[in-house]
């Protein structure tokens, strides 16, 4: 058993001795307000009761403050002898800590500082911290900690709290334009039996009851496709997706993704489509499109532009995909141009189109600012995606870049399920050459499309990431709300006051 601080033994004693008193962790407490709209209240409103966590307090002789907080606000609360009764202030004087939570009922007014504050007529005792929080004029700075110890940093640093409430907030408005629009939100499975869905490295499991391996979802685009076959025209899904790859400032292997797919839309409607939603819900939020991101304010206004994949390599180094239109011919043009990829899998393993995906993430990504839709992708590297009606060897897909991020992939879907079957096939035999992110033959999913399927356009966005952008995170881990961390002795770190 690990050795209790002087103070968590003091907090310990405080509970046996509230227990004479009364319940140190009460089934509930009626509040009428949060405290951000406490605070917007105006001055004499009477009968409010809010609750919250205490932290800040400054115990007096006849009268004490103290500042409660959730995630949106805090507040002062005045707490008198004179109006709680001397029995109750010495209670409150007593066995009150920082940390703990309480409910007071009482009037709002202004201090002579400005400050809303509630003027307590009574109080309750609704939980105690047995452990402090960090010195009040630090808080929890360590990096680590603030990501093994989420509670604490929300609790401790506004900064942290309010890139939550934007991501909360940005799914909810995410939600409320898909909705809008006609949407309809559906749930599909997270172990699945194929890796399939992106070209990816899937994580894999074992499923005991049913004594067969299983795959946990690498993207929900097959099963959504599928509810489109079944009669959905318009669907989405908000799903936690899992890819047994690289970890770095921008990409975790368990994040956050939306899909939605669109009967009778084509790549260009969703890019159209896509521009909109994103303009009126960072306009909802923050009522301006020119959001800082790093060094540079980027704006997120008027119409974004396309360029081609082809364009954008030629213009960052001096490889032209068009002439090196192979992957040997790739491959030995890289090895030429002493290009390094930042790949796991072996690049003389990678298929071409993985190839080029590499290549343009590495020369010409980074600098990629304003916002701008990358098209013309080539065809090995997009197995789901509808070939281009002009040249068979590109993709109708698109990727909208943001400061260096890719932000959404769609594309044009392909519903022609003898090309799909042929591609699966050739991505089959790329994962048995050693290309781990390509994707396996599914023909469970070839038996649905078989059924039918109407033209259809999809899009897939990372929310992690694009939360990220939104609110200048320098890590992606920044906005995930408890990020996967190597376990570590408990006696190892300790949050001290």
């Amino acid at each position: 058993m690990r050795e209790l601080t002087e103070q968590e033994i003091v907090r310990r004693d405080k509970v046996e001795e509230i227990r004479n008193i009364c319940n140190p962790y009460p089934e509930r407490y009626e509040v009428t307000h949060s405290l951000k709209e406490a605070s917007n209240l105006p001055d004499e409103t009477n009968n409010v009761s809010v609750a919250g966590r205490i932290v800040f307090m400054r115990k007096m002789g006849k009268m004490s403050f103290i500042k409660i907080r959730d995630i949106e606000s805090d507040l002062q609360i005045s707490i008198k002898i004179d109006l709680v009764g001397e029995e109750k202030y010495s209670f409150f004087k007593t066995y009150f800590d920082v940390g703990d939570f309480i409910g007071a009922t009482g009037e709002i007014f202004t201090t002579h500082t400005g400050e809303k504050t509630l003027r307590a007529s009574n109080f309750e005792f609704l939980g105690k911290a047995l452990k402090p929080l960090p010195e009040k004029f630090h808080g929890l700075t360590d990096v680590e900690l603030c990501y093994r110890n989420r509670y604490v940093d929300m609790i401790m640093n506004e900064d942290t709290r309010k890139r939550f409430l934007i991501r909360m907030n940005f799914i909810k408005e995410l939600r409320k334009f898909l909705d809008d629009k006609g949407y309809y939100e559906v749930e599909t499975p997270i172990l699945n039996n194929k890796a399939s869905g992106a070209v990816a490295k899937p994580f894999k499991s074992h499923h005991n009851a049913l004594d067969m391996d299983v795959y946990l979802r690498i993207a929900p685009e097959t099963y959504m496709k599928r509810s489109i076959i079944a009669g959905i025209p318009k669907v989405y899904e908000i799903a936690r997706c899992f890819r047994n790859e690289g970890m770095d400032a921008t990409h975790l292997q368990d994040f956050t993704m939306i899909e939605a797919y669109q009967a009778y839309f084509n790549f260009e409607d969703n890019m159209n489509f896509i521009r909109e939603m994103l303009q009126t819900i960072i306009m909802n939020m923050f009522g301006t499109l020119n959001i800082q991101m790093g060094d540079k304010v980027v704006d997120l206004s008027g119409t974004w532009p396309k360029v081609s994949f082809r364009d954008l390599i030629m213009k960052y180094s001096n490889i032209d995909i068009n002439e090196y239109n192979t992957k040997e011919k790739l491959l030995k043009k890289i090895k030429e141009d002493k290009v390094e990829l930042d790949s796991e899998t072996p690049i003389e393993n990678l298929g071409y189109g993985n190839l080029v995906d590499y290549l343009y993430k590495k020369v010409a990504r980074p600098y990629m600012i304003e916002p701008v839709y990358l098209v013309e992708h080539p065809t090995s590297l997009s197995p789901l995606a509808r070939t281009n009606d002009d040249n068979k060897e590109i993709s109708d897909r698109f990727q909208l870049v943001i400061n260096g991020a890719e932000i959404v992939n769609g594309y044009s879907e392909l519903v022609d399920p003898i090309e799909q079957e042929n591609r699966l096939l050739e991505q089959a035999k790329l994962k048995a050459g050693g290309d781990e992110e390509a994707m396996e033959m599914d023909y469970d999913y070839i038996g649905a499309m078989e059924y039918g399927m109407p033209p259809i356009s999809g899009w897939g966005m990372g929310i992690d990431r694009m939360i990220q952008l939104l609110t200048n995170s320098d890590n992606i881990r920044d906005v995930v709300m408890y990020p996967l961390m190597r376990p570590i002795n408990d006696n190892e770190k300790q949050i001290n006051e």
